[in-house]
């Protein structure tokens, strides 16, 4: 029989018992700065003697500051702390079919600087141009100490290779990021499906209330991703493919979809869709893609801002088919909010009573719908929030 190293074991679970203490002091200090020792000693039931000695490994690692000096009609006066904006960093890259963003955040998910690639060419040539923006912009900010690289993906990511086995609107699979970045940089790099990445920088931006637990992120775009918040945990199932539903049919008899299926939920109410329901294309040829007319989704958005009917009526038709899919989401999962994220927020006036209409028709509990600001690059902030929450313990994050 083998011997058990049981020293080797309470090693392994003392440093897992100061690693969790960590991560408890440290969200402390990001949910409730500026914040004394004392006060973290109260909120986390840990002995004061454990607090001091984790805040001075904190503040020795930068990821923290001591602030100003409070003042208490007696005993010692308390020094607070707060997250150190400027010398810790994480970088997001979010991986889109037409352009790859490319930023780096501060803790708070702010950024400090972007850049930006086309996302074309091979997976293979991509990677290596992509490899070669990333180094670039860590040469360019060398004064601040950058913790990790991650990156949110337009399809589904094995959550054991780390690899991304499937993006339909990019015709990619089995591409592998995580050696190459990690060996251009030397940095850990974690990666994502980007609806996931969203649903946990939602919970992590602190917008919703703290009794939300169960949430669906919905991303709009070329494509349709879902993100599943459940019991305050990340759906990924086995492989981390759960919530494929952009490829769940709609229509067996519908258009083509990338995936090889047809009548997806995607053909129906992605942006794509919206162009091509705009200027339709005759056949099946070339699913997908967008008519030879050059029209954007946002030159759609602008026309429909500016009267144009047609324009109108496709982001009506566009916003009936997200409600048939938000239903199908509302009646399998009931969560208490579904969260949508894509550039069809900013016509949200208009398509907002549709979907709901739809919601009425087809639900039995109907879930809040919320949008989010296309400008705070959600996507983006997902990614960075794939490094973040290696450091910071929250429950709802899992």
């Amino acid at each position: 029989m083998k011997k058990i190293d049981f020293d080797s074991f309470k090693g392994a679970t003392s440093r897992t018992a100061r690693d969790i203490n960590r991560r408890i002091v440290l969200n402390l200090v990001r949910q409730r700065q500026p914040i004394s020792r004392a006060e973290l000693a109260r909120h986390s039931g840990l002995q004061r003697s454990t607090i001091s000695a984790i805040a001075d490994q904190l503040i020795a690692e930068q990821w923290v500051l001591e602030g100003a000096v409070g003042h208490l009609p007696r005993g010692r006066n308390p020094t607070f702390l707060l997250l150190n904006p400027k010398r810790i960093g994480v970088i997001g890259i979010n991986v889109h079919p037409v352009t790859t963003a490319i930023a780096l955040a501060r803790t708070d998910l702010s950024f400090i600087t972007q850049t930006s690639l086309p996302t074309t060419g091979t997976s293979r040539q991509f990677t290596e141009q992509l490899c070669e923006q990333v180094q670039a912009l860590i040469k360019t900010h060398s004064d601040i100490a950058i913790e990790g690289i991650g990156v949110s993906l337009p399809g589904r990511v094995d959550s054991r290779s780390q690899k991304l086995i499937f993006a339909p609107n990019l015709k990619w699979r089995d591409l592998d990021l995580k050696p190459p970045l990690e060996n251009a940089t030397g940095l850990p790099v974690a990666l994502e499906n980007a609806a996931n990445a969203c649903a946990l920088a939602e919970l992590w931006t602190g917008r919703h209330p703290d009794s939300v637990r169960d949430l669906i992120v919905v991303t709009v775009s070329e494509g349709i991703g879902v993100g599943i918040i459940a019991n305050s945990q990340l759906v990924r199932g086995p492989s981390g493919c759960a919530g494929e539903f952009g490829h769940v049919s709609l229509d067996e008899n519908g258009p083509l979809c990338n995936c090889g299926n047809r009548g997806c939920w995607e053909v129906f109410a992605s942006n794509v869709a919206a162009v091509n329901y705009y200027h339709p294309y005759a056949g099946d040829k070339q699913p997908g893609v967008l008519h030879p007319s050059g029209i954007s989704f946002s030159d759609l958005l602008a026309l429909a801002a500016q009267g144009d009917a047609r324009a109108g009526q496709t982001l009506d038709r566009m916003a009936h088919y997200l409600g048939v899919g938000l239903a199908m989401l509302a009646n399998g999962f009931s969560p208490d909010l579904i969260v949508l994220v894509g550039d069809v927020t900013a016509a949200w006036n208009r398509v907002a009573p549709i979907i709901n209409n739809v919601l009425k028709r087809h639900c039995l509990n109907i879930p809040r719908i919320v949008p989010t600001d296309p400008a705070a690059q959600p996507r983006l902030q997902g990614a960075v929030m794939l490094i973040l929450q290696q450091h910071f313990c929250a429950a709802h994050i899992g």
